[in-house]
């Protein structure tokens, strides 16, 4: 998937004046419709060190609204999360309905960083497609908004990034060991990276490869992305309100069939009873009249 990606594409300065704060606010103004729909987002952030992930973070936050969106960075499972799963401290910070959440690096950690710093063994991060998959086919039948991005550049990108960021005193502390270390294995990181995204991009969870070489144009493709994706989950949900049993959105839309049904089940519980020699309290009380 990675050879396909044209990472020369840019957006001129003029265009992208005019269309980003367009869908800034566009993406603020799904922010509420969302919350009113009860419908949870799910955003992946994946990429290469120096991508611009904190740039399209920064994008992001600048526009909306924070009592409704949650950021999570990646980090080392504490004590008690390698107690669990791996899955469980991801499952633990999903968003309510009507939220949105954020993972800056995310559970396929274990199938990158954690395989390639061999962290876990073999077996480990083997077993871990099919659990991803099974984890976010959970995530889309329950009608959550799951977006994944794949924040692609080339390595003579990666390096000349690492090199800018060292010049400026600000950004230098981004630039660790670690990070050249990655850079080093460039090739082995990509091809680690294709398998994970031939295992896991699937209908229901896609995964989008974002040509990051132009900040530009990754800002407005991420802003167009997840503003079509969530469009499409709000369509799904405005022609199924009853999908999510839950919601407030889905009682109101069955009450009618629920009040019929109770209808139905008492008329049937009296007729029952009352053919067993066995009438109900209610019946008694109404011949006695």
């Amino acid at each position: 998937m990675l050879e396909i990606a044209d990472l020369k594409k840019k957006l001129d300065p003029a265009t992208y004046e005019r269309s980003f704060p367009k869908l800034q606010e566009q993406l603020r103004g799904l922010q509420y419709v969302a919350r009113d729909a009860e419908t949870a987002t799910v955003i992946v952030l994946e990429g290469w060190d120096g991508s611009g992930r904190g740039n399209i973070i920064k994008h992001l936050t600048g526009r909306l609204d924070p009592r409704l969106f949650r950021i999570y960075p990646g980090t080392a499972p504490s004590p008690l999360e390698r107690r669990h799963h791996f899955l469980w401290r991801y499952q633990a910070k999903l968003p309510d309905d009507g939220e949105m959440a954020l993972f800056d690096h995310s559970w396929y950690g274990r199938v990158l960083v954690e395989r390639l710093d061999e962290l876990v063994p073999k077996k480990a991060w083997r077993a871990a497609y099919d659990q991803i998959n099974e984890f976010e086919r959970w995530l889309a039948d329950d009608n959550q908004v799951l977006v994944k991005f794949w924040l692609h550049i080339s390595k003579k990108e990666q390096k000349k990034r690492f090199e800018k960021f060292l010049q400026d005193k600000r950004l230098a502390f981004k630039v660790t060991k670690e990070y050249w270390r990655h850079h080093r294995d460039y090739k082995k990181w990509a091809e680690a990276v294709e398998e994970m995204l031939s295992k896991t991009d699937t209908p229901h969870a896609p995964w989008t490869i974002v040509e990051a070489t132009d900040m530009r144009w990754a800002r407005v493709r991420v802003f167009q992305i997840l503003i079509q994706r969530i469009e499409e989950a709000l369509a799904r949900r405005k022609g199924a309100p009853e999908a999510v049993s839950r919601t407030a959105v889905a009682k109101a839309a069955t009450q009618a069939a629920r009040k019929a049904q109770a209808t139905a089940d008492s008329a049937r519980a009296r007729q029952e009873a009352a053919e067993a020699g066995m009438p109900l309290d209610e019946d008694i009380k109404a011949t006695s009249v």
